[in-house]
């Protein structure tokens, strides 16, 4: 392996060291109500994305507050000793997509019969130190 191609390596892992993943799978809520939610706190620091989440009156709001502490608590799995609240933490990505779709009828007029579709998603979120996403950006752009 040659000099950059370790040195850009060696960055990466860095790179990944600073940042925390959780997901969450099959959640039984529409996609489009969860983005609603997801784009509310996309970017923003732990501390105010919480604080939306937990006074915000969506059911969406309470699932996404729960995955946000799943994501803080792998980063201080992977940044033993290092304190969330002098990291200057933010939701770096959120992304919902979507999930099966359970189909089911609905009885309607003169025999006929209407398609009912549950949906579901899965949520990814992505934590970090907004110096990290900075050093990230110009790294790309070289």
């Amino acid at each position: 392996m040659g000099r950059r191609k370790s040195d850009r390596a060696a960055a990466l892992k860095a790179a990944k060291k600073e940042k925390a993943i959780a997901s969450l799978r099959n959640c039984p809520t529409s996609p489009r109500k969860m983005r609603l939610v997801a784009d509310m706190i996309r970017g923003v620091e732990v501390e105010k994305a919480m604080f939306m989440l937990q006074h915000s009156p969506k059911e969406a709001a309470g699932r996404l507050e729960k995955l946000l502490r799943s994501a803080l608590a792998n980063w201080e799995a992977k940044n033993e000793g290092k304190r969330i609240e002098e990291n200057n933490l933010i939701v770096q990505e959120i992304q919902v997509d979507s999930a099966r779709m359970l189909k089911r009828i609905q009885a309607a007029p003169q025999g006929r019969a209407h398609r009912i579709r549950k949906r579901s998603n899965h949520v990814t979120m992505v934590v970090g130190s907004a110096v990290t996403e900075e050093v990230n950006e110009t790294t790309e752009a070289k």
